[in-house]
């Protein structure tokens, strides 16, 4: 079984994708290595990389050879009980029966019948943020609305203040995080940084959880205080992992879609409806999918197409290349944002499906009405792009608007 070590190295960056240039476009690469090399072993990363679609549908489907849960690597903290790294054994990092378990209690609070209930709500929400914006002229995009609009929604939804978003980011973030380089030194600042973000967000929501379990009020907070379904430790990973999931994709999503109408030069034609708004977005999440790559370890020796992998392994499956598959998708390297069907992965397969696929859907569809709306003219200046350092999407976007 791989060691944390490897695991951990398996969050740094190819060495294709190491200038800025590569993450903001790495789809040449990906298109070389379905073709050439679409499952291909990295030794800098410790790493199986899988390209093609149907290979990655597999492994995101096949919970049973394909695990999620990596807390039985040799010297994982999370193996630990009495580990403060144990809180992050949730929901996505679980195989049934304890998936089930973990997931099921909340699901049904984010079902697309439940969520319309919240839907007034998530407008106000909206238009309070476009107020803000309405007489700026320009603005960053990323930091002033695509940042503190999902993250002021999931810290409602769970029952926090909004107003700590900042520090709900900066957690985010490290959590996410991957090392500025390759270099030992900035792996082991990485751990550190994320130590002491699980550290001090597990401390919150423990602090939280055991004030709410009286059970008065109908947040998620409230909701895990209450139920007997969870353990403790695993009412804390669940906050925690809503707080960063609830945030982190959406945030990517919002600030790609106008990325995505800015670059293909249909701003307007999505505006007046000529394009459908939510065919447009679905483009969005195969385009430039939010998150493009995932991790599973393999549970017993596998055939993947045609190359062995041994129990044990780190497999990273990349979704933004099976996204762009020309087996499954036609022209798959032209934006197409009325196409169908759109069987993109953006949000993965099977019982890992994302929880949050819905709100995200909702929050983009609302964000992009309200902006297109208010707004006469939205234009982003894509002349100096900067990816973000994990997942995929741009560390600011500046926008002119009247």
């Amino acid at each position: 079984m791989q060691s944390t070590d490897s695991v951990d190295s398996a969050r740094q960056h190819p060495a294709a994708l190491q200038s800025r240039d590569a993450r903001l476009d790495p789809f040449e690469w990906y298109a070389e290595m379905r073709s050439e090399a679409s499952v291909h072993y990295d030794e800098d990363r410790d790493t199986w990389d899988v390209f093609r679609y149907e290979d990655v549908d597999r492994v995101l489907r096949e919970q049973e050879t394909f695990s999620a849960d990596r807390s039985g690597s040799s010297g994982d903290p999370s193996a630990d009980a009495e580990s403060d790294t144990a809180i992050l054994k949730t929901m996505i990092s679980t195989d049934p029966p304890e998936h089930e378990r973990l997931r099921g209690f909340v699901n049904e609070r984010f079902q697309p019948g439940a969520l319309n209930d919240y839907r007034p709500r998530l407008e106000e929400l909206t238009d309070e943020l476009v107020d803000d914006l309405e007489d700026t002229g320009q603005f960053d995009f990323v930091d002033e609305f695509a940042i503190p609009l999902p993250v002021t929604v999931i810290a409602e939804l769970l029952g926090i203040p909004a107003e700590r978003r900042d520090q709900f980011k900066e957690w985010s973030n490290a959590l996410i995080a991957r090392p500025e380089d390759n270099s030992e030194e900035a792996l082991q600042r990485m751990k550190r940084e994320r130590g002491a973000a699980q550290k001090e967000m597990g401390q919150y929501f423990a602090k939280l959880l055991k004030e709410r379990q009286a059970g008065d009020g109908d947040d998620l907070i409230t909701l895990a205080a209450t139920t007997d379904e969870l353990t403790t430790k695993e009412k804390i990973g669940f906050c925690m992992i809503l707080l960063l999931a609830g945030n982190i994709t959406t945030t990517n999503l919002l600030t790609n879609a106008i990325w995505c109408f800015q670059e293909q030069g249909i701003v307007e034609d999505v505006r007046s409806g000529d394009i459908d708004r939510k065919q447009a977005i679905e483009e969005v999440l195969r385009y430039r999918s939010p998150i493009q790559e995932i991790q599973r370890v393999t549970s017993e020796d596998v055939t993947l197409g045609e190359t062995q992998i041994e129990a044990g392994e780190v497999v990273n499956v990349w979704v933004g290349a099976a996204n762009r598959d020309p087996e499954v998708f036609d022209d798959p390297e032209t934006f197409r944002p009325e196409r169908t069907p759109n069987q993109h992965l953006a949000f993965g397969k099977g019982i890992h499906y994302c929880l949050g696929a819905p709100l995200a859907r909702l929050e983009a569809d609302i964000a992009l009405d309200r902006l297109l709306t208010r707004f006469d003219r939205l234009d982003a200046d894509l002349s100096d792009l900067q990816p973000i350092s994990s997942h995929y999407g741009l560390e600011s976007l500046r926008c002119q608007v009247q």
